[in-house]
């Protein structure tokens, strides 16, 4: 299959033209997707909704495939190089991605929510069963095209439902070819990937024939994407971003934590919706905490994520990087002095030298908004009480991080976060059988763990009269 237009199997050929690809290492289109028209929905919605039928029927049947399709990503050796050429991250980050999905696959093969008998006082048998929903739509972004998708997919098809695939129009090569790889293990109109620019998403969501949408993306995106599900009444799944804060404790050991907590901001180019955005550091520890941050950043080497030497890639297209660089100058206006960075490297593709910002004001976007790139602003603080209430006066809610030599003590501020998650001298490390979820803006449902299939079914009762 040719890695630009090659074919996956059960993703019918576009009517509506293609769109390039680009490698955000050269910043030169490398390859192409079909274009898919919002009208061709119709047709891939009533294939998912014929394919359904049977999928749901033979709950064995769906675990041996899944077992299947994580045997077959296992064997993929060409996913990785492909999605590193298209989203840019380093080749070990992708190989880790790529083993995350077939991980994923085989987990929620195995789990099986059973049968449940309802008991109270009244002269009935109460059997609790679960039902799937029918086809799903999954919408997913580019930072991490593989790992979210089956994120998305994998609970779903273990549930019975059917999935609708659309990845990002800055990465969708990967996605398909993963759908060739799928495509022996799944039956046919099981996983549908279609491909497209807007509004393909905005009409798969609204589609009546979806009855779950789930989408990760921006909190504003998510917005439009609720109110397209309302029509139909289609359940949502929105995980939205977070502005995640880390405070260190004034017993932190700085140099133990500096390598942990600099790649918890700047993994996969500081791209990961549960990274390190923003950092709060005793006022007597902050200069140690900016020079041991921006040593790494300076000394880290950055290109080309094909290239085995580096340990950062690119910022994965030229939105981004112009919403990363407006970021960093708005701050330096405001008076923030970068450390380490702060500029644009001078070299063909989508590269941003990896930031640390100090002296940045309180109220500068890159601490009140999501800057989703290699930077990150470092704030001093005086009373641990002022870092809680700052970490917490955003309207995302996503994760949160306390390091700190007393662990009870960590825990006990880390029980004051205003978010999903929070994690003690460690960041955004999430165990498939965990729940995935975000308070305020950063998102609505459950991902991950039990929890993330029973958010693909819905509970059926049956009563029966007690035999005498």
């Amino acid at each position: 299959m040719s890695l630009a237009t090659g074919r996956p199997a059960h993703a019918p050929a576009g009517r509506g033209g293609s769109f390039t690809v680009v490698d955000p290492a050269t910043g030169e289109a490398f390859g192409e997707a079909p274009d898919r028209r919002p009208e061709d929905l119709d047709a891939i919605v009533d294939r998912a909704h014929a394919a359904w039928r049977g999928w749901r029927a033979d709950p064995a049947a769906r675990r041996s495939a899944l077992r299947a399709a994580a045997d077959a990503v296992d064997g993929a050796a060409a996913l990785a190089p492909l999605l590193t050429r298209e989203q840019g991250k380093p080749l070990t980050e992708s190989h880790a991605e790529v083993a995350r999905t077939a991980a994923r696959l085989r987990y929620f093969a195995e789990l099986d929510v059973g049968t449940q008998t309802v008991v109270d006082d009244r002269p009935v048998h109460s059997r609790l069963r679960w039902r799937s929903l029918g086809p799903v739509a999954a919408i997913v972004p580019w930072n991490f095209p593989l790992q979210l998708a089956s994120a998305k997919f994998a609970p779903a098809l273990a549930a019975g439902n059917t999935v609708v695939l659309k990845p990002s129009p800055f990465t969708p090569l990967a996605t398909r070819m993963l759908g060739s790889v799928l495509a022996d293990a799944l039956p046919e109109g099981v996983l549908t990937i279609v491909t497209g620019r807007e509004p393909l998403g905005a009409r798969l969501a609204s589609h009546p024939g979806i009855r779950h949408v789930t989408f990760t993306g921006s909190a504003a995106t998510g917005r439009a994407v609720a109110a397209g599900a309302a029509a139909s009444l289609a359940r949502v799944t929105l995980e939205l971003g977070g502005n995640d804060a880390a405070v260190l404790l004034d017993d932190v050991d700085v140099e133990a934590v500096a390598d942990r907590l600099f790649w918890a901001a700047f993994r996969n180019c500081g791209q990961v919706c549960m990274a390190v955005k923003r950092v709060y550091a005793p006022s007597r520890l902050h200069a140690r905490v900016v020079e041991a941050l921006a040593h790494r950043a300076r000394t880290t080497t950055v290109g080309s994520g094909l290239d085995p030497l580096s340990r950062i890639g690119p910022v994965n297209n030229a939105p981004q990087l112009a919403r990363v660089e407006r970021r960093t100058a708005r701050a330096r206006s405001d008076g923030a002095r970068a450390a380490a960075g702060g500029h644009r490297l001078d070299r063909p593709g989508y590269f941003f030298a990896p930031t640390i910002l100090t002296d940045v004001p309180s109220g500068s976007p890159v601490v009140t908004e999501e800057q989703f790139g290699p930077v990150l602003p470092v704030l001093p603080y005086d009373r641990l009480d002022e870092a809680v209430r700052a970490a917490n006066d955003t309207g995302f809610g996503l994760g949160g991080s306390v390091w700190g030599t007393d662990l009870d003590r960590a825990a006990a501020v880390a029980d004051r976060l205003e978010c999903g998650t929070a994690w003690i001298n460690h960041h955004a490390e999430l165990s498939l059988a965990q729940p995935f979820a975000g308070a305020k803006d950063s998102g609505v449902g459950v991902a991950g763990g039990p929890w993330g299939l029973y958010g693909n079914l819905r509970p059926f009762v049956v009563h029966r009269p007690r035999e005498a």
